[in-house]
């Protein structure tokens, strides 16, 4: 029993030793790295419009990112009469000098709409005005330039977020609530996590206290190395709920490296649009398993066109790089050098193909590899009303002459369309990949007995599959 006593008490010595030594570890780096993160404020020019009021948009400035909860209400009924004047100084977020000669990361949401950027030292309250070199809204990153100084200013190492694992201990360090210098530390939560931001959702999470305020300051690992930018928060109500979203530092090198030579990110251009393969498509296109991104058309003059990628086929690996999920090939496209020729890896009519592919230059209003959200579902039956696409329908719900089809006007509730994922308004254009050209066409091929027929549907001006279980 003392022996078991003894052993007890060694190991519970042992243990407030490793965590006495652990919290010195943290002081030490924060002593270190706080020097380098940054208050970011900003201030906006208001123009009097001629009813009086304020050229400032009404509402909550933080409407669209995870703060908007918190600032519901913000700046409603202000208004200011006379000539323009400046809206005050707003601390928004945080930021991170990334170089001696102050270049600073931020994200886009903390600058967006300013005039004026401040950028402040939390350790000597020094001020500096920042100018923005380039911003990337998609990933949500923006870079600054601080004046030069004498001796320049601290920074932060960038590190290698391919080399993170879950379950690694990081510190967060930036200024909630406007609070300056706030440090929290956790650990990596998971990886590679999309949460629906867009196109490129790629993010580190972490269970580090993440605050609003926090957006644009650094995530580092326990080398003292940048590994992530604090991005988003999962909370419903304003505070950290201890799921927190930071941007790969690997992703934002790339993003960096493009402002500084181009003043706006560049990214690889594919030209498809995609959807998830689901269950029941992976069925109805004989796959083994519903992994790959179902490509439901193909543009016009693009590089996949230009490939042999046809609608229908299933790429499975792009320059070599699996395609897990359907999310998984616009940030591989994006990623990839305009001018690079890869290969991609597809499935047709169930035999795998080789083609290789010249990635082109993603232009604003082009779509990379535009993601169609999967179908939705709910119950059972068929229940479609369906009606031709005669001169009066192609006028009154400004359908192109090049659409061929059939027009749903109505999907009953619990129906096996609606399980489907089909909906009002779409344009049922093919089943089982022969095109719909009457209202008699599109009934003689839903009238086969076959268990479940495919569709192709054209909506919101593109195509996507749906495959329909006949009972």
């Amino acid at each position: 029993m003392r022996a078991l006593f003894l052993g007890m008490l060694f190991s519970l010595q042992f243990t407030l030793a490793n965590q006495a030594l652990a919290l010195e570890d943290y002081a030490d780096l924060v002593e270190q790295l706080s020097p380098a993160v940054v208050n970011i404020a900003t201030k906006t020019d208001i123009k009097a419009r001629p009813d009086g009021a304020s050229g400032l948009p009404q509402g909550n400035p933080f409407a669209g990112t995870p703060f908007e909860e918190l600032f519901e209400g913000f700046n409603q009924g202000r208004e200011f009469e006379g000539a323009p004047r400046r809206q005050p100084e707003r601390s928004l977020g945080s930021g991170v000098v990334i170089s001696n000669d102050g270049f600073v990361v931020t994200n886009n949401h903390v600058i967006e709409g300013a005039d004026e950027i401040i950028v402040k030292f939390n350790e000597d309250r020094e001020e500096y005005a920042a100018e923005l070199v380039g911003r990337d809204k998609k990933n949500d990153l923006a870079l600054l330039k601080l004046e030069k100084r004498n001796g320049g200013y601290p920074f932060a190492e960038l590190g290698n977020s391919e080399e993170l694992r879950v379950g690694e201990g990081v510190l967060a360090i930036g200024n909630p609530f406007g609070l300056g210098g706030t440090v929290t530390a956790g650990i990596v939560s998971a990886l590679s996590r999309n949460i629906g931001q867009g196109p490129y959702d790629d993010f580190i999470q972490t269970d580090a206290a993440i605050n609003p305020g926090n957006s644009g300051g650094p995530l580092f690992n326990k080398n003292g190395e940048i590994i992530g930018i604090n991005t988003a928060i999962f909370s419903q109500g304003g505070g950290s709920n201890g799921i927190g979203f930071a941007v790969p530092i690997n992703t934002a090198k790339l993003v960096i490296a493009q402002i500084k030579e181009h003043g706006r990110p560049i990214r690889g251009w594919l030209g498809v649009r995609i959807q998830t393969v689901t269950e029941e498509l992976a069925e109805s296109f004989k796959l083994s398993d519903d992994i790959g991104a179902l490509v439901s058309e193909v543009i016009a003059g693009s590089p996949a066109e230009k490939a042999g990628v046809r609608s229908g086929d299933v790429i499975l690996k792009f320059n070599n790089a699996d395609i897990e999920e359907m999310s998984d090939l616009p940030r591989l496209v994006a990623e990839t050098p305009v001018g690079k020729r890869v290969p991609i890896n597809i499935i047709r009519n169930g035999k795998e193909k080789a083609l290789g592919v010249t990635i082109a230059e993603l232009e604003e209003e082009e779509k990379i590899a535009e993601v169609i959200p999967a179908p939705n579902s709910e119950n059972d039956t068929l229940g479609i009303t369906a009606q031709a696409l005669t001169a009066a329908v192609r006028a009154q719900q400004d359908i192109s002459e090049d659409i061929e089809g059939v027009l749903i006007l109505e999907v009953a509730r619990g129906s096996a369309a609606n399980e489907a994922g089909m909906q009002q308004g779409d344009i049922v254009i093919e089943v089982d990949w022969k095109a719909v050209t009457s209202i008699k066409s599109f009934n003689r091929a839903l009238n086969v007995r076959k268990e479940s027929v495919l569709l192709r549907i054209y909506r919101d001006d593109g195509y996507l599959f749906l495959p329909l279980i006949v009972r």
